[in-house]
């Protein structure tokens, strides 16, 4: 089982084997504000010896620093390949706070990461995310705008990925909309239909995308490996 995420032992990991660390959330995402936080996200390599014990070292970790959450490299990798929408926007920030030869090699495999599943696991993401925001409007008679502003964004990198076959999370060309609708000066069902277009453009998008219909999954299984025996020494 795996250690508590707080444990001193989880943050050691973090502190002295993370190959790649980046700023997420609205700084990453050009959204900020004066009152945004500092999201940061990272990945560390647990050494190899770390395995051989009955007690396996954990697969993820919270801190040390408030809202800093960092992955193991091979859960990182597993999420990637599934095309899990975190995970993938995290290889692609652009505030990049540490970057070792490791770190190097992984952001190098991005491409390797992306495929058609993407449409899948942002879709179901996006439909999730959207449910819920129609429950507020029933209940409250309004959305959380911020999570409206945050799914719309979700959706245009979506849409992008998939007519380009490259996945860019920096939305600048869209903010002064987004933040109008983070301050609900647009109505719901402005925003719903907006949603609702691009949904409907990343399904048009699909049929011609240049991505693949599967991640290169044997290209990362060969990175990790090298990296787990470089480690093991």
């Amino acid at each position: 089982m795996n250690a508590p995420t707080t444990a001193p032992e989880a943050l050691a990991l973090v502190r002295d084997h993370t190959v790649y660390a980046c700023v997420m959330g609205s700084r990453a995402f050009g959204l900020a504000t004066e009152a945004s936080d500092t999201d940061r996200r990272g990945v560390y390599v647990a050494p190899t010896a770390l395995f051989w014990r009955f007690r396996k070292p954990p697969t993820h970790v919270e801190g040390p620093r408030e809202e800093e959450f960092s992955w193991e490299l091979e859960r990182f990798c597993e999420l990637a390949l599934r095309a899990n929408p975190n995970i993938l926007e995290c290889l692609h920030s652009p505030l990049v706070e540490r970057l070792t030869p490791v770190g190097e090699e992984l952001l190098s495999l991005r491409e390797a990461f992306l495929s058609r599943r993407a449409h899948t696991s942002f879709s179901r993401y996006a439909a999730s995310q959207h449910a819920k925001l129609v429950a507020d409007v029933r209940i409250h008679g309004a959305p959380r705008w911020k999570h409206a502003m945050h799914l719309l964004r979700l959706l245009l990198s979506c849409r992008d990925l998939l007519r380009t076959g490259r996945l860019t999370i920096d939305v600048t060309e869209h903010r002064d909309r987004l933040l109008a609708v983070r301050r609900g000066e647009l109505t719901w069902a402005e925003v719903d239909a907006w949603m609702t277009r691009l949904t409907a453009e990343s399904e048009a998008a699909l049929a011609t995308t240049p991505l693949p219909e599967d991640p290169d999954h044997a290209r990362v299984e060969a990175f990790l490996t090298r990296t787990r025996r470089a480690s093991a020494g």
